[in-house]
């Protein structure tokens, strides 16, 4: 039977070489960790941040269950983050990260479904999104060192109940438009070893293209991220930081399919219902 859905993007050779691809899995009813290469994956056991050490099985990817990549105690997730963004919004650049924490009851992995909640009539949003993942615990950080607190990057899709952030006109309501259940999409996998600066975040709904922008385009970079954050709360191994989303992002219908696809880190594919 067909459980993951998993479509690497073609990366370029750099990008190959360079790069492990990590994920958890569900296989015979049992949580696992390993790398992919092609379709094939290495199971480890361990500490997937520490020294996992290989089990010596391999599985096929075709015969598991996608987890969510990571774990995290939260997703701290950007706004105002991407040039050009600002520029259509007519935003100021911020003089210091602008961030909302997104619930960990809200994720779920490639394959799962994304559902609207029942009592909620509003447009729900897709917001194609870079995402940074802690390897060890962090706090307060140098930008110098900030790098080495980096484990790898990963696709998020940042759903977002979009007539909700703003009904009440005295309080924005970021956590609770992010956080309703299904609404923290990450994966497929994380990818160590990319130069995030090269990357290029995708968004494709029912076969059409609605975001292509660089993250180049970042105003705050991830290592900057990562420190500044650091200074704020301590980010724990399998943190994720969703690094914002430019132009493009829109409104999901149920039955859409929305993909956020990433080279080198994959397609997070998902169906909304």
């Amino acid at each position: 039977m067909q459980y993951a859905i998993l479509e690497p993007v073609e990366a370029n050779v750099s990008v190959r070489v360079s790069t492990v691809q990590w994920l958890r899995f569900e296989h015979s009813g049992k949580p696992g960790f390993g790398t992919l290469d092609g379709d094939t994956i290495t199971a480890f056991e361990g500490d997937m941040f520490g020294s996992p050490t290989p089990t010596g099985q391999n599985v096929a990817l075709r015969d598991v269950r996608l987890l969510p990549p990571t774990e995290p105690s939260k997703m701290v997730g950007l706004w105002n983050n991407f040039g050009a963004l600002g520029q259509k919004l007519s935003l100021q650049i911020p003089p210091e990260p602008l961030y909302f924490i997104k619930g960990s009851n809200a994720f779920i992995a490639g394959g799962d479904v994304i559902r609207k909640p029942p009592f909620y009539d509003g447009r729900v949003i897709f917001e194609a999104e870079l995402g940074i993942v802690i390897g060890k615990r962090c706090t307060g950080v140098d930008e110098a060192q900030a790098a080495e607190y980096i484990f790898g990057y990963t696709c998020v899709n940042d759903v977002t109940a979009f007539d909700v952030l703003n009904a009440d006109a005295s309080f924005a309501q970021w956590t609770r438009a992010k956080s309703f259940d299904t609404f923290g999409v990450f994966g497929p996998v994380i990818a160590t070893g990319l130069d995030p600066d090269t990357l290029t975040i995708r968004a494709i709904l029912d076969g059409d293209e609605r975001q292509n922008y660089p993250a180049s385009d970042m105003i705050v970079k991830p290592v900057r991220l990562v420190s500044l954050i650091s200074r704020d709360m301590t980010l724990m191994p399998g943190d994720v930081i969703a690094c914002g989303t430019s132009v493009g992002a829109g409104k999901m219908k149920p039955g859409n399919t929305i993909e956020i696809a990433i080279d080198g880190i994959g397609s997070l594919r998902n169906r909304f219902e």
